[in-house]
């Protein structure tokens, strides 16, 4: 299986999730912590915060509507794996994430930009996690 280097793109989407965590903190004192803030949507005690944290998923999930407006067309989006990978691998990460009490956007990306020993911990687990799930899955099992 090929894997696309998109040095550009990714360096964009980089910028663009450092922007906004930064924008995040300065207007609203909060951490970019995607699954916390997903989280959050499930409560409903404090309309204020449930509408910035919806605000925050739709404008994330906006993303290829950004694109078609650029570019005109959908982004393509190709997965070469099966959606039942895809489901097992996501629910991995939930059990991830509520043990690692955080994900690589509030740890990898706000943590370690505070200078947190535990996000420095938790993403150092993260990527070696990645790095071990890549190498069994390229090289060992094949899919």
């Amino acid at each position: 299986m090929e894997t696309a280097f998109t040095p550009w793109a990714s360096l964009g989407g980089g910028a663009l999730i450092g922007l906004a965590a930064v924008l995040l903190m300065a207007l609203h004192g909060r951490i970019l912590g995607a699954t916390g803030i997903l989280g959050g949507l499930l409560r409903f005690n404090d309309p204020a915060d449930w509408r910035l944290r919806a605000a925050l998923v739709v404008g994330m999930a906006a993303g290829p509507l950004v694109y078609l407006l650029a570019t005109g067309q959908l982004p393509e989006i190709g997965l070469p794996i099966s959606n039942t990978a895809i489901v097992i691998g996501g629910l991995i990460v939930g059990i991830g994430v509520s043990y690692g009490g955080g994900c690589t956007s509030g740890h990898g990306v706000c943590g370690i930009a505070r200078f947190s020993r535990r996000s420095f911990v938790a993403t150092l687990c993260f990527m070696a996690t990645a790095f071990a799930t890549v190498f069994v899955l390229r090289h060992l099992v094949e899919i």
